[in-house]
């Protein structure tokens, strides 16, 4: 079941010969062509530190560097720069799902009225950010959703630049989170609809609320230590928002980027509140906090998305 297709596309361009996902440990890198070949370039700590507000690039030589070491040795600079698709962290951005009655058809029309409704959701300043947005019909209602991404052009340029400069040019810019979407659920579920899908990520946890194939609620909070208490912290209000804005009740919460013990506890608390619990699969790799982005990408280009 394909939960979600991209949703912020900030610039379009032919599909990507390379796609990166960008974490606090490193970079894991896939070519489009031989996607079982995924890869990792790990960083030293400290040099990403995530935050929605500010640069997240703290040792930039130390990024450009390791930006450097995946360009091939044929030289991308001397020649055509090499399409390419660059994933952020979830803490990176701010992303909302806002409601409307109606909603403009052209493309800019779309954008500001999406960065209006998002600036007082946003703690920096909304005129020097990127926004985009993707519309979807409410399911048994006229009304529509729209899923707004708002980054700070700072944070996005000091991720961006080392890119160009190692010869990539970055046609999709988008967030961890809303890619990994696209994984399958690793077994059937009866009726999972809708369902609820719980990331875990380097010093984060992102849920987000499925209806009908329509992103409802996403929420990322930010979460360094993780423990089964913290997360039914995210988790209740969630269910209990499901509960109050969605035709009916989750069924099934789906995970990704949880260790063996933290999956567990998620499982013993879920049983209690009568929630299936399935994971999140590639068909090329297993799915972990580094590279969930990354594998939701590819699966969505082979569905001709």
């Amino acid at each position: 079941m394909n939960l979600l297709s991209r949703i912020v596309r900030l610039a379009a361009d032919p599909p990507p010969e390379l796609v990166f996902e960008i974490t606090q440990s490193g970079i894991s890198w896939v070519a489009t062509a031989r996607p079982e070949e995924i890869r990792f370039e790990p960083l030293e700590p400290g040099v990403v530190e995530v935050s929605p507000l500010e640069t997240n690039v703290a040792d930039p030589v130390a990024f450009a560097r390791a930006v450097d070491r995946l360009a091939p040795e044929n030289g991308a600079r001397r020649g055509k720069p090499r399409r390419a698709a660059l994933l952020l962290p979830d803490y990176a951005a701010r992303i909302s799902v806002l409601d409307f009655d109606t909603f403009p058809s052209v493309p800019e029309e779309q954008v500001a009225l999406a960065r209006f409704r998002a600036k007082k959701a946003v703690p920096f300043d909304i005129d020097s950010a990127v926004v985009g947005c993707h519309a979807q019909p409410r399911p048994g209602s006229k009304r529509i959703d729209v899923t707004a991404v708002v980054l700070n052009m700072d944070v996005a340029s000091h991720y961006e630049a080392p890119f160009r400069a190692a010869g990539f040019q970055c046609g999709f810019v988008g967030v961890s989170a809303l890619s990994a979407l696209s994984l399958e659920m690793d077994a059937p579920m009866p009726d999972p609809d809708p369902v609820m899908v719980a990331k875990r990520s380097e010093g984060a946890i992102a849920v987000a609320l499925i209806e009908k194939g329509s992103l409802r609620m996403f929420r990322c909070v930010e979460l360094h230590e993780v423990n089964a208490g913290d997360i039914a912290d995210i988790l209740i209000p969630t269910l209990a928002y499901a509960e109050d804005h969605l035709s009916s009740r989750p069924s099934a919460l789906l995970l990704c980027g949880f260790g063996v013990h933290d999956s567990t506890e998620i499982e013993r608390w879920n049983q209690e509140a009568g929630l299936a619990v399935g994971r999140l699969r590639s068909r090329y790799a297993a799915v972990t906090g580094v590279n969930a982005g990354l594998l939701g990408y590819m699966e969505s280009l082979e569905g001709g998305i």
